[in-house]
């Protein structure tokens, strides 16, 4: 991986609209800070090499490097990634009732390793009206007031700086693949410093296609309801094709025809549906209401489901050949989609002195492509 400073950042990321403001960047320094859903960088900076473009997920990302270090493999551009296993999932009895999204795994893994003393401090994504922050959460008894899905880019990821600088040593992370991808890269560790060091023990990613612009839905909304009535947002699957809102007014639906022109450009050259560089991936199991699909990806993802499947936390069960078969062609898709698109914008593996925004074996492009 190449590493520059805050200048390349501006030129490579933010000049070429890639930013998707996961939050890697900000509270590093006083440098880089997000109002909205947009990050900025408030002083110039003059160091050739920072961890600002080191942890960002859109600059220079060499997908083999960070596979090997993560995975210990080589990346092969598989649809779903390493993997050990697909379940289906959803809470249990002793996960304390609040309102979740799906099946609820997430928030019932997340507060059974924080109740269990495998994570002291967990990076969640909170929403003030429309607009999502991110949040500390320290006490296992707050962490399902953080559920439900959001739909926008957050920042999420400067939780995860703030927690280091606060001295927390066992941090679990929820996030989307662009932000699993940061994380991945913040563990590393890439300038070998100690003091560097990002001390994350759990990683749960989610299934992402898409994230929304926080400002542009943000207006769009407005014009329909009052946005600080909004209880609960969902995007059902398919043939559903809306947005659906719960708000203190009753039920609103929006037309996914007018949500999708909100989309930044940058979700576009994302090859990753199912957080790859996670230690567990969750998403919606289409076709059976109440469950997620779960990927276990790492000794730590299937260790952690272990316990808190014995404990009554979550229960799992087999996933269906066919649902699998449905999850891998709609993640070549995505990888097919946004390669070509990375192509066309000559964003990977440039050379002669243009910087990329992702490296790729060219090999593996063929067999992306193929």
């Amino acid at each position: 991986m190449q590493i520059f400073g805050s200048n390349e950042l501006i030129e490579d990321v933010h000049k070429r609209e890639l930013c998707i403001g996961c939050g890697a960047c900000v509270d590093l320094c006083p440098y880089f800070k997000n109002f909205k859903g947009k990050t900025s960088q408030l002083f110039p900076c003059t160091l050739e090499q920072g961890r600002c473009y080191a942890y960002c997920p859109k600059a220079e990302v060499d997908l083999n490097e960070l596979t090997r270090k993560t995975r210990g493999v080589d990346y092969d551009g598989s649809p779903l990634g390493s993997y050990r296993a697909v379940l289906a999932a959803r809470a249990r009895n002793n996960m304390p009732k609040v309102d979740v999204q799906g099946g609820g795994t997430v928030t019932a893994l997340m507060t059974f390793a924080m109740r269990s003393g495998l994570i002291d401090a967990a990076v969640l994504t909170d929403r003030q009206s429309l607009t999502p922050v991110a949040r500390l959460v320290t006490d296992w008894e707050n962490i399902g007031n953080y559920a439900t899905s959001k739909f926008m880019a957050a920042p999420t990821i400067s939780a995860l700086n703030l927690a280091v600088r606060e001295g927390y040593r066992r941090i679990g992370v929820v996030g989307t693949p662009c932000q699993m991808t940061a994380v991945a890269q913040m563990r590393s560790n890439p300038f070998g410093k100690e003091e560097h060091s990002v001390p994350v023990s759990l990683t749960i990613g989610l299934f992402c296609n898409w994230s929304l612009d926080t400002r542009l839905l943000t207006d769009h909304l407005s014009k329909k309801l009052d946005l600080a009535g909004i209880r609960k947002m969902d995007i059902p699957p398919p043939p559903a094709n809306t947005m659906v809102l719960e708000t203190d007014n009753g039920r609103v639906e929006v037309a996914l025809s007018d949500i999708k022109p909100l989309i930044p450009h940058t979700c576009f050259i994302c090859m990753d549906l199912t957080s790859e560089f996670a230690d567990l991936a969750l998403g919606m199991f289409e076709g059976k209401p109440g469950w997620n699909t779960m990927i276990v990806r790492s000794d730590t993802g299937a260790q952690i489901v272990d316990q808190a499947r014995k404990e009554g936390f979550i229960e799992t069960a087999d996933f269906p050949a066919a649902n699998l078969k449905h999850l891998s062609k709609a993640a070549a898709d995505k990888k097919d989609r946004s390669l070509r698109t990375l192509l066309r914008r000559e964003l990977i593996n440039n050379e002669n002195g243009r910087r990329a925004a992702v490296r790729i074996p060219p090999e593996v492009i063929k067999n992306i492509l193929k």
